[in-house]
Parts: structure tokens; C-alpha cells; sequence
């Protein structure tokens, strides 16, 4: 019986995988992202200025940040931050790995260890926009589900905003529910 659970659950883990590509496949086909991007610069914090609704991310966060550093081994760590509603800080902790040769594509993970063999750990973190002096970002991924509007600055102006939207919608996302979390710095 163990047998029989053990080969279901490679079978599972094979028919997940399969369909995530497949669903890439589709999805990715004119999804586009800035050409190249220096992961050394790309590193330190940022702040999340907005994003779309996501399950992972409540209502109640604020001051919400990203502290990515580059590790030798050429991934990068992840530290996501913020503050609830209950006065309570947050991190959780994870690491990102380029797909292509140009670092624009990247998958993160916050599972253990242990568990990042499993392909559906990983989450897709394209760099969609990039600002030439590496002081804002539009990351997304290729289904048009996810999308965030980060900076080096825990505020933006309104006119960069604005700009950063029209690009995003420009690349087939619907931003009409962009949240934009409080960031008390």
C-alpha cells in the first residue's frame, strides 16, 4: 500500500508539473520582460507601493517589503516583511533562481528546503519593467494573476505610478483592483 501511495504521489507530482507547463506555455506566448537585469543591483530593499489581490498577501499588512540579496551560489535570498493589523511584524523567508540567462525570469520559494525539489513550490517573479537606475519594478508572471509594483522608496509619485500602471496594463493586466498597502517608514 505504501508502494501504491509513494507512485501516486510521483504521478501527481509529474501530471501537476506537466500541466504547469502547459499552462506557462500558453499564458507566456507575449508576456514580455525588460532584456537583461543585474541581480547585484537588483539586490536590497524594496518596497511594495502596489499590487493585485492575491491570497497570500491580507488586507490588514502594511510597510510591506522584499530583501533580496545575492548568494554565492548565484540564487538569491528572499525576505518578504511587513506589518499586520494586530501590531505584529512578519517575515517569511525564501530564495529565487534565475530561468533564463538574463536574470529577468525568476521562480522564488518559500517551502523548506527539503521540499524545493518539488516543482510546484516555485512561483514565477518576472522583472516585466525596470527603471534604468534600479529605483522601481513591475513584476508579474505569465497568467496576469500576480503583479506588483515595488520601489526603492516607500512612497512614489503619482505621475510614476500612473506610468507604471499603463505599462502593466499595456501588458494585458487588468489593474482594476490594485491594492495599495500603507507604508509607514
Amino acid at each position: 500500500m505504501a508502494r501504491f501511495l509513494f507512485f501516486m504521489f510521483l504521478a501527481s507530482v509529474g501530471f501537476i508539473s506537466s500541466a504547469r507547463a502547459r499552462a506557462l506555455a500558453y499564458f507566456n506566448r507575449d508576456l514580455t520582460t525588460v532584456d537583461v537585469v543585474d541581480l547585484s543591483r537588483y539586490s536590497g530593499r524594496w518596497y511594495e507601493i502596489a499590487r493585485l489581490p492575491n491570497f497570500f498577501e491580507k488586507n490588514d499588512m502594511t510597510n510591506i517589503t522584499a530583501d533580496y540579496d545575492l548568494l554565492p551560489s548565484g540564487q538569491v535570498s528572499v525576505c518578504n516583511g511587513c506589518h499586520r493589523g494586530n501590531g505584529r511584524e512578519t517575515e517569511v523567508n525564501g530564495v529565487a533562481r534565475a530561468v533564463d540567462g538574463t536574470n529577468t525570469k525568476l521562480e522564488v520559494a518559500f517551502a523548506p528546503s527539503i521540499l524545493r525539489f518539488l516543482p510546484f513550490v516555485w512561483g514565477n517573479y518576472w522583472i516585466l519593467d525596470l527603471d534604468p537606475e534600479y529605483q522601481w519594478s513591475l513584476v508579474g508572471e505569465p497568467t496576469r494573476k500576480y503583479l506588483w509594483i515595488l520601489a526603492r522608496q516607500p512612497e512614489m509619485s503619482e505621475d510614476v505610478f500612473r506610468t507604471i500602471c499603463s505599462i502593466a496594463q499595456d501588458k494585458g493586466y487588468d489593474i482594476t483592483d490594485m491594492i495599495r498597502p500603507l507604508q509607514r517608514h
